[in-house]
C-alpha cells in the first residue's frame, strides 16, 4: 500500500503563487550560478541541477569546497549548508534585497570558501523568464508567505511521488536518474532510460517523470511524463482520464493543478496518473 505522506495543499491565488515561484525562481539562479562557477562542468551541464531538501524546506546545489549553497523558500533566502547534516551557515533572506546585494553576499561566501567571486559573473547559457528583479527591483516577499509555503509542498510532494515512480521502475530493472531540479525551467524531474544511447543520453529512449511549478505553458503547478524522443502527436497512444496529452511546444502527458485540487485524494490520483502514464510513455516508445 502507498505511503500517503504529502504534505496539505490550500489552494492558494494563482497570481500570488506565480510571483512567488518567479521570485523563487530568480534566487534559484545563484545557486545555477554558484555550480556555473565552482564545481566542473558536465556535458549535460548536470553540474548545475540541484536536489529538493525536505527538512531544510528548499533546494541545494552539489558539493562545492565541502559546502553547498540552499535556496529554502520560506522564508525566502539563500544559505551555505554545511558539514554532515548541512546545517545553514551564512544566510541571506532575500526580501527587501536587489540582486547587486546578493552578489555582495555571494562574494564574501565565495571568499569564505576559498574561491574566486569573479567566476559569480559569468552570464548563465539560458534566459529565464522576465521579471522586475531582473532590472534591479528588490525581491518583495511581502504578503506571499502562503503563497511560498504553498510551492513548497508542491515541490515536497511531487519529490515524494516522483521518487516513488523512480523506485519502482528500478525494481523493474530500468536505470533511473535522481530526481534533480533544472534551473531553466525550474521543473524537478527523474529520467528513466528506456533504451540507452549510443554516447549521449539524447540519442537513446527515455522517459521523464516531472514536477513543474507552472510555466510559459501553464499558470499553475502540473505533474508530467514526457517521452524522447517525441512521437509524431497523430501516433501517440490514448492516455486514460485524467491525463492529457499536451503537444503544443513540448510533448508529455499533463496533469495540472486544478484537476489535482479536485480531486479527494489527492496523492493517490496523481501517483496513479503517473504510473498510467510512464505506462503509455513506454508503448509510445515500443
Amino acid at each position: 500500500m502507498t505511503a500517503l505522506d504529502w504534505r496539505p495543499l490550500s489552494g492558494v491565488d494563482l497570481t500570488r503563487l506565480q510571483e512567488a515561484r518567479l521570485q523563487v525562481h530568480y534566487a534559484a539562479q545563484w545557486l545555477a550560478r554558484a555550480a556555473q562557477a565552482f564545481i566542473a562542468p558536465k556535458p549535460d551541464d548536470s553540474h548545475m541541477n540541484f536536489s529538493w531538501e525536505d527538512a531544510y524546506g528548499g533546494f541545494a546545489t552539489h558539493k562545492l569546497q565541502g559546502a553547498r549553497i540552499g535556496v529554502k523558500l520560506l522564508p525566502l533566502s539563500l544559505a551555505t549548508l554545511e558539514g554532515k547534516n548541512s546545517e545553514p551557515g551564512r544566510v541571506l533572506v532575500l526580501d527587501g534585497q536587489k540582486d547587486a546585494d546578493v552578489r555582495n553576499w555571494f562574494g564574501e561566501t565565495a571568499h569564505s570558501l576559498g574561491l574566486d567571486a569573479r567566476s559569480l559573473d559569468k552570464p548563465l547559457p539560458y534566459k529565464i523568464p522576465p521579471h522586475r528583479i531582473a532590472s534591479g527591483s528588490p525581491y518583495n516577499t511581502s504578503g506571499l508567505d502562503d503563497s511560498l509555503r504553498e510551492l513548497s509542498a508542491w515541490f515536497s510532494n511531487a519529490d515524494k511521488s516522483i521518487a516513488r515512480i523512480a523506485d519502482a521502475m528500478r525494481q523493474n530493472k530500468f536505470d533511473v536518474s535522481m530526481t534533480r531540479c533544472w534551473p531553466h525551467h525550474f521543473d524537478i524531474a527523474a529520467l528513466i532510460v528506456v533504451q540507452a544511447g549510443k554516447g549521449t543520453l539524447e540519442s537513446g529512449r527515455t522517459i521523464g517523470v516531472g514536477f513543474s511549478p507552472g510555466d510559459i505553458s501553464y499558470n499553475e503547478p502540473y505533474v508530467y511524463v514526457q517521452p524522447s524522443p517525441a512521437p509524431p502527436p497523430g501516433k501517440l497512444p490514448p492516455m486514460p482520464e485524467p491525463g492529457r496529452w499536451h503537444v503544443k511546444g513540448f510533448t508529455a502527458a499533463v496533469l495540472p493543478a486544478q484537476r489535482i485540487m479536485a480531486a479527494q485524494a489527492r496523492q493517490t490520483f496523481v501517483e496513479k496518473f503517473l504510473v498510467e502514464a510512464v505506462g503509455v510513455s513506454l508503448k509510445a516508445l515500443a
